[in-house]
């Protein structure tokens, strides 16, 4: 299975999260949304720069100096990633992070990825296949899943995400990312430009610690895409097997793999899938541990996500709640208090994407009608929920 296809995404938990209560049926959770507003990219305490404490110190990584990015024919947008050596002597924790965007009128929103030394050559390689500084890149950093797909649907490889108007972000006392040795850091930079060009040079400062504290970690919760064309349309791509084939054709076996695995993984039929615009994923949770902040992944043609805990059981809590998705805000939104989950506990992500969005929006319309499955692409979908927890 493709692991970047699973590895998508990125948030930020902050320090207004960091209070710790008991089990879930205590907590309150963050009330539901109707809008998800450019804040959620950057759930901060008020902070005017980053700042090292004591057995901290500062890590700046950046956009390669002069970068001009350039939107592939015919588009607007150019998502690249770039592969930087943050010089480490020593495994280290991140515990806060602070984005300083090179060109505020073309850097649209920025995802941090960690690798692990294990990954670096995949990702080397990726940044050599590619005659521009680093390699485009849409869904995530496109690197294999470390300790396997399902160990990376538990703990996964993205550190931040950040968005105009966000802030430094600092994560709860005690707790902080791992960055091993020998890693580095992907940086995936969204360039809009649709009206300015220019050059790029972002940089990212980290803020890592030697200290022993809790790992905080993100878990991933996938569900299948079988999304139909619209009434109306129609060609050869409207049958599933061709759609499925074209995937195949674009990003190689895996994603056919990837396309089957999350309907055995979700309880489908992989040989005869449920088409329909809303899909479902529940997944036992394995571990006891304290949830603090949720986000959510779609691409163009996704409208709303939730994530249930003990969905229809007394004790069913919503973690999640957007009612009106939009691709450029997939930030953490906090609970207001932790949330505790323990082994025998459910989750369940909820998508709903509208085909019907592939001929409004700018970025879509002159694209072929198609049956959509998850895959990485502009006109493919996913649905992807995000639990950083600890």
């Amino acid at each position: 299975m493709r692991s970047s296809a699973v590895l998508v995404a990125g948030v930020m938990l902050v320090a207004g999260c960091a209070s710790h209560h008991g089990a879930h049926g205590d907590s309150p959770v963050a009330a539901p949304s109707d809008q998800h507003s450019a804040a959620h990219n950057a759930p901060t305490t008020a902070a005017a720069a980053l700042k090292a404490g004591s057995g901290e110190r500062i890590v700046t990584v950046g956009v390669p100096t002069d970068f001009a990015p350039q939107a592939p024919a015919g588009a607007t947008d150019e998502y690249r990633c770039f592969v930087v050596d943050p010089g480490l002597t020593e495994d280290v924790m991140i515990t806060g992070t602070e984005f300083q965007p090179g060109n505020p009128a073309i850097v649209h929103h920025s995802i941090l990825f960690a690798a692990t030394p294990e990954q670096v050559p995949a990702a080397e390689q990726l940044d050599a296949a590619d005659p521009e500084p680093g390699y485009e890149c849409f869904g995530g950093a496109m690197l294999p899943a470390r300790g396997g797909v399902l160990a990376g649907l538990d703990e996964s490889d993205w550190i931040t995400a950040w968005a105009p108007g966000g802030d430094a972000n600092e994560l709860p006392d005690g707790y902080g990312m791992a960055l091993p040795k020998g890693g580095r850091i992907v940086i995936q930079m969204h360039y809009n430009l649709r009206s300015e060009q220019g050059i790029d040079n972002t940089a990212v400062r980290l803020r890592v610690s030697d200290r022993t504290l809790k790992p905080l970690r993100t878990m991933l919760l996938p569900a299948p895409v079988e999304l139909p064309c619209a009434p109306g349309e129609s060609g050869r791509l409207c049958d599933r097997t061709d759609a499925v084939d074209d995937v195949v054709s674009r990003f190689g076996a895996d994603s056919g793999a990837t396309i089957a695995g999350l309907q055995l993984l979700c309880g489908g039929d992989p040989d005869a899938p449920r088409a329909s615009e809303v899909q479902t994923c529940d997944r036992p949770v394995t571990k006891d541990a304290k949830v603090f902040a949720v986000a959510g992944h779609m691409h163009l043609l996704g409208r709303e996500i939730s994530v249930t805990l003990n969905p229809g059981e007394a004790d069913e809590k919503v973690l999640l709640d957007i009612r009106n998705w939009d691709f450029d805000q997939q930030g953490a939104i906090p609970l207001t208090s932790p949330v505790r989950v323990v082994p025998g506990d459910t989750l369940r992500v909820k998508c709903r994407h509208d085909p019907t969005l592939r001929q409004q929006l700018p970025a879509l319309q002159g694209t072929p009608a198609r049956y959509v499955v998850w895959g990485e692409g502009t006109t493919d979908e996913m649905c992807l929920a995000i639990l950083l927890n600890g």
